[in-house]
């Protein structure tokens, strides 16, 4: 098996996409000697959430994924964020390659409520790499995979998320419920005439029927 690298330069927001979305630089360095015609990557995310520490306010906004912080100990455990795949061109030696991260508000997604609840500091992840390689070889080309091995780690800057959500969703947030509530809501909305949903839900957590 030849050897491969990867190394995460960068991870920013792009400002001018259709949804939200995080793009990864990375630079993967091939073996020596040989002609990369390309890569077909695929990459799994998981978040190392043991890797960094958290404040009250964080301890508070995180029971819900992972109970009292007394338990932290058995419960915070890495899970996956998201899976993603790029095609890299060919090179020879070293190259540099932007890989898409979509990103999603859904306060159902696990990987959103973590980054939601953290106020500052990084967010802890793994980049595990797969795919297939395409090679140049002596009948022509070759393939083989890209080694299990094939890690890097980051720690992702949380107010680059914060700010992309910030920029898609201005002084907003998501929720999904059931089309049986959101059917309460609305006849609830339209009983008392309210004009948002905003006030719709204050008047709600006011108690007022």
């Amino acid at each position: 098996m030849t050897a491969y690298a990867f190394k995460v330069l960068d991870v920013v927001a792009e400002p001018y996409a259709l949804a939200p979305q995080l793009t990864a630089r990375l630079r993967i360095t091939g073996p020596a000697g040989r002609t990369i015609h390309a890569i077909a990557l695929r990459c799994q995310i998981r978040v190392a959430p043991l890797r960094r520490r958290y404040d009250e306010n964080e301890q508070a906004g995180l029971r819900g994924l992972f109970g009292e912080p007394a338990r932290w100990g058995d419960t915070l455990k890495p899970f996956q964020w998201m899976q993603t795949n790029t095609t890299v061109p060919g090179f020879d030696g070293e190259t540099e390659v932007d890989l898409p991260l979509p990103c999603t508000y859904d306060l159902d997604v696990i990987g959103t409520r973590y980054l939601h609840a953290l106020g500052a500091g990084d967010m802890p992840l793994d980049f595990l790499f797969s795919g297939t390689v395409f090679l140049r070889g002596e009948a022509g080309f070759e393939v083989e995979p890209v080694p299990w091995a094939c890690e890097a780690a980051y720690g992702l800057p949380v107010s680059v998320w914060h700010d992309m959500m910030a920029s898609y969703f201005p002084n907003s947030g998501w929720l999904r419920v059931s089309a049986d509530v959101l059917g309460d809501l609305t006849a609830y909305r339209t009983r008392h005439d309210l004009v948002s949903w905003d006030e719709t839900l204050q008047r709600l957590l006011r108690g007022e029927r």
